[in-house]
């Protein structure tokens, strides 16, 4: 009885390493695939950089200004630092700040009215529905009061620039908006997380997923002229785009919409307005990215990448579906974005196996019984697995320490087995919502808690 019930140990574990195997090494050849690309688009075009001084000067002195929207709920404790900054920090001679209140958010209210009654160019706008409602909703409300301010002055808007109440601006960041707007209707700058020292592995896996993603993934996917989806903070959008897309849905930001960012340069792109990832380097030789604090606990991490694999990869591949059918590199880059929930499930059974393995070793320790041989076709498989392994970390490990230096490459390493923690309790979380959805329960903002590194000086 034991030797069969060990058996079909032995069975389940060889099972669930083959389905394992089997998706790490599609993913890992996919994960190639990209890294290949991308070196090819460098060795071609050279370094993905740009100085800010090759960006057109004229478009600058051209009438109308800039509008940065800022959605807030619950956030008195970082929004007057993140004004008093951003105020600080923009060296732009048109430009106001929107910030989307909640008529029952009075602390954050209070917070904002302090400091626009120092400076004009902040604009307080309160919706008339108690929050919180959804972020697409909250913006929509900052685009009827945007709309109404052009009306009232006569001039009109040129671009609406997204930001969150957590973020430190770049001080050049308008600069490239306007030079870039009226080529691209549609600009994203580098989002460069910010690294808590005190939650080193949760709050720092952001920085190495974003260094790879806005250092090479986001720069191939413009190369390609695939849709690019906007990150919801350092990005403009030219008004008749927003225009365009309130013709067509009703509203430019989709309210019902978990993560609108992505669904919005995804649509606009739809639409065939061209969208623009600029990595640009200031005078200093910084690079013009936003910079803020992500979450830096695993509660507060796993309900952010929650709310992002609901949004993306199940809500939102039902909402906005495929690219036209003859567009390629558009269904390559849609497909990896909502392969989370799949990779999540090949992750699991690795670990499954994993113990799976350390479980069969022990009894057949015990028992004498002898250990059953790995078959020879899945020992190629797991041999080349071990080996896009490797490869991967290193571009990992490559990225972040591109952005942040050696050190941080280094913790990129053990930071790559929380991030994947994280991600599996995430999907759990995310099916849970997508289920509520499914049901007919309203979206709304699920938020986390923000904090803004002080009084931030300027670069």
């Amino acid at each position: 009885m034991g030797g069969l019930v060990l058996t079909g140990l032995d069975a389940l574990v060889r099972e669930l390493t083959l389905f394992a195997a089997v998706g790490f090494l599609v993913g890992g050849i996919g994960d190639l695939v990209v890294d290949l690309a991308w070196l090819s688009h460098r060795l071609r075009h050279g370094t993905t950089r740009r100085p800010i001084s090759s960006l057109p000067a004229a478009a600058a002195e051209q009438p109308g200004g800039l509008a940065i929207f800022v959605p807030v709920w619950d956030e008195a404790l970082v929004i007057g630092a993140m004004l008093r900054t951003a105020l600080a920090r923009y060296a732009h001679p048109h430009f106001r700040i929107y910030v989307g209140c909640y008529p029952n958010d009075r602390a954050t209210i209070d917070a904002v009215v302090a400091v626009a009654e120092r400076d004009p160019r902040v604009r307080p706008v309160i919706g008339s529905r108690p929050g919180p409602t959804t972020k697409a909703d909250n913006l929509n409300t900052m685009w009827r009061a945007m709309r109404r301010d052009d009306v009232a002055s006569g001039e009109r808007t040129r671009a609406v620039v997204l930001h969150d109440a957590e973020d430190v601006v770049h001080p050049a960041e308008l600069r490239v908006f306007d030079a870039l707007i009226d080529q691209h209707p549609l600009v994203q700058i580098p989002v460069l997380p910010l690294i808590d020292r005190e939650a080193r592995l949760v709050s720092g896996h952001y920085a190495d997923e974003f260094a790879d993603s806005h250092g090479r993934q986001m720069v191939l996917r413009a190369a390609l002229g695939a849709g690019l989806p906007l990150s919801g903070v350092g990005c403009a959008i030219a008004v008749e785009v927003l225009e365009a897309l309130a013709d067509a849905h009703g509203a430019p930001f989709d309210q019902n919409s978990l993560t609108e960012d992505y669904e919005l340069g995804l649509r606009a792109g739809a639409l065939g307005y061209a969208a623009c990832f600029a990595r640009v380097e200031d005078v200093d030789g910084e690079l013009v990215a936003v910079r803020a604090f992500f979450p830096s606990t695993l509660t507060d991490a796993v309900r952010q990448k929650g709310r992002w694999m609901t949004g993306i990869a199940l809500a939102g591949w039902d909402r906005i579906g495929w690219a036209r059918a003859t567009h390629l590199a558009d269904h390559w880059m849609r497909m990896r974005d909502r392969r989370a929930p799949i990779a999540v499930i090949v992750l699991a059974a690795a670990y499954l196996a994993s113990v799976g393995w350390g479980l069969s070793a022990v009894v057949h320790l015990a028992t004498g019984l002898p250990t059953p041989p790995v078959d020879r076709g899945l020992q190629a498989i797991l041999n080349v697995n071990a080996g896009l392994l490797v490869w991967r970390l290193a571009w990992r490990a490559a990225s972040t320490g591109r952005a942040y230096g050696w050190r941080e490459a280094l913790w990129s390493l053990p930071r790559a087995v929380i991030g994947n923690l994280i991600a599996m309790f995430a999907a759990i979380r995310a099916a849970g919502q997508y289920a509520r959805l499914l049901t007919g329960a309203p979206p709304h903002w699920d938020k986390t808690t923000h904090v803004f590194p002080g009084e931030a000086t300027p670069l």
